[in-house]
């Protein structure tokens, strides 16, 4: 059967109630925004918003007044201009107390406007101040796995760009509106006694205008969420060309034209659709706009007409061509008021759903205590995870045991699971299936917060904080970044102290090149500040210490003094410890290997050569390298 005509007569009801349940969603979402908008001014602070709307309220009936007075004097002019010598006296004091009540009218209208002025500017500080907190508190509270999503990126990209800019469009057109529809009430009573349909054609003649502006402003939020990849993308490429942190290889590799294309092109592309989009929303604007150009100038006619033909006063087109001109100006602000807020709304619609994802991970109701110092080790019984998106298992129905004290390797070649392990063991994410117990107690009952405090741990890709070396080494634990003697026991343990008295301020010295006075350090020298941190867990607090590839940038001496500190360091703490290194992983207790997500071996390094498996051949291929 073929689909009817879009000019049937059955479908054009259908179409008009499609426009007319959107118009009904588009002011239900301006006015869940308004709503929005004022409690989250109001929560930034009472006082600002309070000075703020007192001001703003005293401003928007200043235009009606002083159309009002306008009109008196001029009208006061004409009179004492027809009067005699009698009557032109009264109409001087008349004049000079019309002009004195205007001088009071603009002098309390300057000093509302500063006023205004700094409550509106604080305000805006304060609001992107308290938005971008929101932001990064609720980031802060998230799963990793949020942190390996793409859509969670764009989700968060869009919330942190238009952080900046947003929360002052948001304060400056909430109170701009409450302005313009105060102004405008008070200018409409003016028109109306002129004519009501005078009053009623000055009203009309902006609607289009709005509605085409909303239409645009809808496709625009929409044409932002599908840019967003492409802008992060953008983003991304700028920050691989800008930044020290691959300046060595992108030289090396001449990869700078090569990452500019890539940023051009996708730049290209990204104009081009917001072209489209601002030319015709602007046109479009424009031949709209015109409409209300026309209707304010045949509306001046007509009254200019009846001035001549002696219906109005000369005062009372005085009045009108005042409060037609603002009264069309406040409907516009009004109009375009409720426009912005209906994209600002689009906005916090993204903000709230950023908000709206929660962890998955948290505390259960009622933790159980973690004891101290643990009297058994840790266990993996059966577990199986998997990446979202991945249907391979990283970790493959692996078990295994750690005994208080023990220090245990784990060896295998790259993607065979040794990370997931520790990241599954942190509870930075929970397994599959399976479970995992420290203490012989499931990690899920503990307190997340208390259970990682009991891990020290160095990752391979460890951060490199572009802050002082005091504050790099007391990111470890932030509660004893002033306590002087931890900071430096946690840098001697960890070989850095060399590093640290060549810098010229010591421990205060700005560590990388982001900020003035920065020295960057080698990748051996950024290691040891990383062991540092690693080892800020006081013995007491930390007990199992994680190291993933712990002597990857450190030389031979180096290492050996590391692992000379580390025997007596890891004596009374469970130990994990990730390396490629067989001189490393020799010097455990206990090796495990791992193959493809699945526990393939087990054993001390002897017991392992002698069984000849993987881990012989690894060890071979390794020590042939120094025969």
């Amino acid at each position: 059967m073929p689909e009817p005509s879009r000019d049937e007569p059955g479908d054009e009801p259908r179409t008009r109630r499609q426009q007319l349940n959107a118009v009904i969603a588009g002011a239900q979402t301006t006015w869940a925004s308004s709503v929005q908008v004022l409690r989250l001014v109001w929560t930034t602070s009472r006082s600002l918003t309070t000075s703020l709307a007192l001001t703003t309220l005293i401003q928007s009936i200043v235009p009606a007044i002083q159309v009002w007075l306008a009109g008196q004097l001029i009208q006061a002019v004409a009179d004492g201009i027809g009067a005699g010598a009698a009557g032109r006296d009264q109409a001087v004091q008349t004049i000079f107390l019309l002009a004195a009540a205007q001088l009071v009218v603009l002098v309390g209208s300057s000093f509302a406007q500063t006023g205004s002025n700094v409550s509106q500017q604080l305000l805006q500080e304060r609001l992107s101040i308290h938005i971008q907190s929101r932001i990064m508190l609720h980031a802060a509270s998230l799963d990793l796995a949020d942190f390996e999503n793409s859509a969670y990126y764009d989700q968060l990209q869009r919330a942190q760009q238009e952080s900046n800019h947003r929360p002052v469009q948001m304060v400056s057109q909430i109170f701009g509106l409450g302005r313009s529809v105060v102004t405008f009430g008070t200018l409409v009573a003016l028109l109306v006694t002129l004519g009501p349909l005078i009053a009623v054609a000055t009203l009309l003649a902006p609607i289009p205008a709005f509605v085409s502006g909303s239409r645009y402003g809808w496709q625009g939020f929409h044409l932002m969420r599908r840019q967003s990849p492409t802008r992060r993308m953008m983003t991304y490429l700028t920050q691989l060309v800008t930044t020290d942190e691959y300046a060595k290889e992108i030289k090396l590799y001449s990869l700078g034209d090569h990452f500019i294309d890539r940023y051009e092109n996708l730049a290209a592309e990204y104009y081009r659709s917001t072209r489209a989009l601002i030319v015709r929303r602007y046109w479009a604007g424009f031949g709209w706009g015109s409409l209300t150009t026309l209707a304010s100038s045949g509306t001046f006619l007509y009254v200019a007409i009846q001035a001549v033909q002696g219906i109005f006063t000369l005062g009372q087109l005085t009045v009108f061509t005042g409060a037609a001109t603002q009264v069309q100006g406040a409907f516009q602000g009004m109009l375009g008021g409720f426009q912005g807020l209906y994209e600002h709304g689009l906005y916090l619609s993204t903000l709230e759903d950023l908000m709206a994802r929660q962890p998955a991970i948290a505390s259960p109701a009622r933790p159980i205590m973690i004891r101290k110092p643990f009297q058994k080790g840790i266990e993996f019984r059966n577990v199986t995870y998997r990446y979202p998106g991945n249907d391979i298992p990283s970790l493959d129905n692996v078990s295994f045991t750690i005994e208080p004290g023990e220090t245990v390797a784990l060896v295998g070649r790259n993607g065979a699971g040794k990370s997931t392990i520790v990241k599954l063991l942190g509870r930075l994410y929970d397994p599959g299936a399976g479970q995992i117990l420290i203490d012989g107690v499931d990690i899920r009952q503990y307190d997340v917060t208390e259970l990682r405090r009991q891990f020290a741990v160095m990752f391979q890709d460890y951060a490199t904080y572009q802050l002082s070396v005091r504050d790099n080494v007391a990111v470890g634990d932030i509660e004893r970044a002033e306590n002087q003697p931890a900071v430096r026991r946690a840098t001697l343990q960890a070989g850095a102290d060399p590093v640290i008295e060549r810098l010229p301020d010591g421990l205060e010295t700005v560590l990388g090149r982001w900020f003035d006075g920065g020295q960057q350090l080698s990748g051996g020298e950024w290691q040891k500040i990383a062991l540092a941190r690693a080892f800020m867990r006081d013995v007491a607090e930390a007990q199992i210490l994680i190291l993933d590839e712990p002597t990857a940038a450190l030389d031979a001496k180096a290492e050996h003094e590391l692992f000379a500190r580390l025997r007596d360091l890891t004596r009374h703490r469970i130990s994990l410890n990730i390396s490629h290194r067989f001189s490393t992983v020799r010097m455990a207790d206990r090796i495990l290997v791992l193959e493809q997500g699945r526990l393939i071996e087990h054993g001390t390094h002897e017991e392992l050569v002698l069984l000849g498996g993987q881990y012989a051949e690894l060890f071979e291929l390794q020590a042939a390298g120094y025969r």
